[in-house]
């Protein structure tokens, strides 16, 4: 059984004391998993200023002795709740399975470099190493997140740069694309436009796939020139896991619904996300977590009304991350497990 939960401090003082504070709340929430008979898989560590709190966490025991020991990603993406860090922390009782990449770019790779440039070194440093493994990104490349600095100047050329790598690598739409999220985020690299996450499954078999499709309310993305799946099913044994990519507020051929309305755009795309769910024999009440992103943080208190009544009781997390189009207000992406 896997299980995910949100933690986040509660005080307001310095971020060291607010790391001190996660630092034994995390602490004392894997001795409780331990006794259940799980273990810390993975954690995913939003910051509000990579730029001096990244140095800070990766030089305390939160860090050292916890959070490195498993799968970690670091990332800017301003949690709204005013904590400075939230953690989004997995467990399970299960082997891991998988092998996360969680690629940065140095300051002297980055020099110079545009967003095409650093997306391209990125991919390529990946597909080196999965090479060293006798695995490739076709088949066994199951999810990525894309942080894109200043979304609305570097998108495009990211974009471009995916859409060339996926072709070099045999990834097209007579294939399959990979679920993903391209949105806003920071690396600890002042000079990075792109960093990515990379999820890899060694022993995934393309029979253990299905890519999800709600084509009476999404379009495929490549009909306007992006090259990622809606969602995709994975089978392991009688467990099914669903990788919902980051989710707008769309209709079927590809429009923005409801430009200006963050409610109803919010309505929308959990809409949306529940049509692909369907697709593959779930629904919104196998969803394991939310993750949220905002446009514009004043938002935050109107949908956090909003999922707090919708999803009491699954775990969430408000992030300041501009989505690629200026008109989405709001973004979401989950992941949903039936066993």
């Amino acid at each position: 059984m896997d299980r995910y939960t949100i933690l986040a401090p509660k005080g307001r003082g310095h971020f060291t004391d607010r790391l001190d504070e996660l630092n034994l709340n995390l602490s004392l929430y894997l001795e409780q998993e331990r006794e259940e008979g799980r273990h810390l898989q993975y954690t995913k560590v939003f910051l509000s200023d990579a730029q001096n709190q990244y140095g800070e966490l990766t030089q305390t025991s939160l860090y050292t002795d916890i959070i490195s020991k498993a799968a970690c990603s670091i990332i800017e993406q301003p949690p709204l709740d005013c904590s400075k860090i939230t953690l989004m922390v997995k467990t399970t009782d299960e082997a891991d399975n998988f092998i996360l990449h969680s690629i940065r770019l140095s300051e002297e790779e980055t020099r110079g470099a545009n967003s095409y440039i650093q997306t391209m070194l990125i991919f390529n440093k990946y597909l080196e190493s999965i090479k060293k493994m006798g695995l490739n990104m076709r088949d066994h490349c199951m999810r990525t997140w894309i942080y894109v600095a200043d979304i609305d100047v570097n998108y495009e050329g990211m974009v471009r740069a995916r859409n060339d790598i996926f072709r070099s690598q045999g990834l097209t739409t007579d294939t399959h694309f990979i679920a993903s999220t391209g949105i806003g985020g920071f690396s600890q690299t002042r000079s990075a436009s792109v960093a990515i996450d990379f999820l890899t499954f060694p022993n995934v078999k393309e029979s253990d796939k299905k890519y999800l499709q709600a084509l009476d309310h999404l379009n495929p993305t490549h009909e306007y020139g992006v090259s990622f799946e809606r969602g995709t099913r994975m089978t392991t044994g009688s467990k099914q896991t669903f990788y919902i990519s980051g989710t707008a507020s769309i209709d079927r051929f590809g429009k923005a619904m409801y430009v200006g309305d963050i409610q109803r755009q919010l309505a929308r795309l959990l809409e949306n996300i529940g049509a692909l769910l369907h697709d593959g024999g779930a629904q919104m009440g196998d969803v394991c977590y939310f993750y949220v992103y905002l446009r514009d943080p004043s938002d935050r208190d109107l949908v956090e009304q909003f999922l707090n009544k919708a999803f009491p009781h699954t775990p969430h997390v408000l992030l300041q991350g501009k989505v690629c189009r200026p008109e989405w207000l709001v973004e979401m992406e989950c992941i949903a497990v039936k066993q």
